[in-house]
């Protein structure tokens, strides 16, 4: 008896290391990252449009922008070059597989919301946004609208990526988001998430001797 219950407070102790280890490294970021100030935010190339919501992804793109331009400390822009992080979006349909059509239309043109004095305005650009991966072998891709299903996780997903590399995204992430309503408005509980994950890698670092 004297023998299990060692052993069984051996694994709690494990585990409790474990854990601790665990909430160590979710607040690890890059130095990198702490010190950004403009993001590019898009629809993950690979998302395709819901038939049931068409423009579900793009409005979540907008969300998105919004609660990173209320939070303040990160400008978005519209170009991948002037972008010291990349955040790419994807709202679940809280199924796994998922009727779509084409992908990634989302990003086609690149728009962003942009604050000013009398409010927030509208900017743009022509044309898509520049490759974010790298193309596949083989010459352009057929990008027409076609039928077809979308097969993953069915909560939203919101994930981070080091900007300022070429084809950003065939990198791996910094970090990654993915909860059911993550990217619902008006609180952007993704954003929240991000923010608190900074703050708290800026109180480690202020900790360090």
């Amino acid at each position: 008896m004297l023998v299990r219950l060692r052993i069984l407070l051996s694994l709690v102790l494990l585990f409790a290391s474990l854990s601790i280890a665990n909430d160590k490294k979710k607040n690890m970021l890059p130095i990198s990252v702490l010190r950004a100030r403009t993001v590019l935010v898009v629809v993950d190339p690979n998302a395709g449009m819901s038939t049931a919501d068409p423009l579900a992804n793009r409005t979540a793109k907008e969300d998105v922008e919004k609660a990173i331009m209320k939070w303040g400390r990160l400008t978005p822009v519209m170009e991948p070059q002037t972008a010291d992080l990349i955040i790419t979006i994807r709202k679940g349909h809280g199924r796994i597989v998922e009727p779509t059509i084409g992908s990634g239309r989302g990003n086609d043109p690149s728009v962003v919301l942009q604050p000013n004095d009398g409010g927030i305005r509208i900017g743009g650009k022509k044309g898509p946004t520049p490759d974010l991966t790298n193309p596949p072998p083989g010459g352009p891709q057929d990008t027409r609208p076609q039928p077809g299903a979308e097969i993953g996780s069915s909560d939203d997903m919101f994930v981070v990526y080091q900007g300022g590399v070429e084809h950003p995204l065939d990198s791996s992430p910094i970090w990654r988001y993915v909860s059911k309503d993550a990217l619902r408005s008006p609180g952007v509980p993704a954003v929240a998430e991000f923010r608190k994950l900074i703050e708290q890698a800026e109180k480690q670092q202020k900790g360090k001797p």
